[in-house]
């Protein structure tokens, strides 16, 4: 027997026995976190508005992995509803999900300091980026965000779909005109 072969139940991979279904669902995961977790970043065709760097194994650059707006909606966009601390009202706010982005470029870390254009610098838990729906937002209410208002990137919180992301202490976590993630 070579070193994979499959029985009508079992699957024996170097020497270990595995059930059929088991060993099924391992060749799956195995296969599917090599094809997409390594897969090289092209380069931004347009402006680039986001940059991460750090502990990731994916770049397109010297500075780390560089994203343009059609790059970042590549990973597939997403919508919050939610109030803030800086506008009135419930917002309507597209973009896409920080973790998608850190799954993208293979971040590892605990924390990723966000920089925006104005140098406000601001750590953000890697586990919140993990367990909540915190969104790289690049429109609010319909509207492209420009630098002006907030964009191109604002870093928002779902804090209406939980209630202790409504505390004082995650303000600072929501970094407007965001130009860079680092992961640490």
């Amino acid at each position: 027997m070579g070193p994979t072969t499959m029985t009508t139940s079992r699957l024996r991979i170097k020497g270990r026995v595995w059930s059929a279904r088991l060993a099924g669902v391992l060749l799956a995961l195995l296969s599917w976190t090599a094809a997409h977790s390594l897969e090289p970043l092209p380069a931004p065709k347009g402006p680039v508005i986001l940059v991460v760097s750090g502990n990731i194994e994916v770049t397109n650059s010297p500075q780390g992995a560089l994203f343009d707006r059609e790059m970042l909606y590549s990973l597939g966009k997403s919508v919050v509803e939610t109030t803030t601390s800086w506008t009135d009202g419930k917002q309507h706010f597209e973009g896409v999900l920080a973790r998608a982005v850190m799954e993208r470029v293979g971040a590892s870390g605990t924390t990723l300091i966000a920089s925006a254009l104005n140098d406000f610098v601001a750590p953000v838990p890697m586990a919140e980026i993990r367990e909540y729906d915190v969104l790289l937002a690049t429109e609010m209410n319909g509207k492209q965000m420009e630098v002006s208002d907030k964009g191109p990137i604002w870093i928002v919180y779902p804090r209406n779909d939980h209630r202790e992301l409504q505390d004082a202490k995650f303000n600072d976590r929501w970094v407007w005109q965001l130009k860079e993630l680092r992961v640490e």
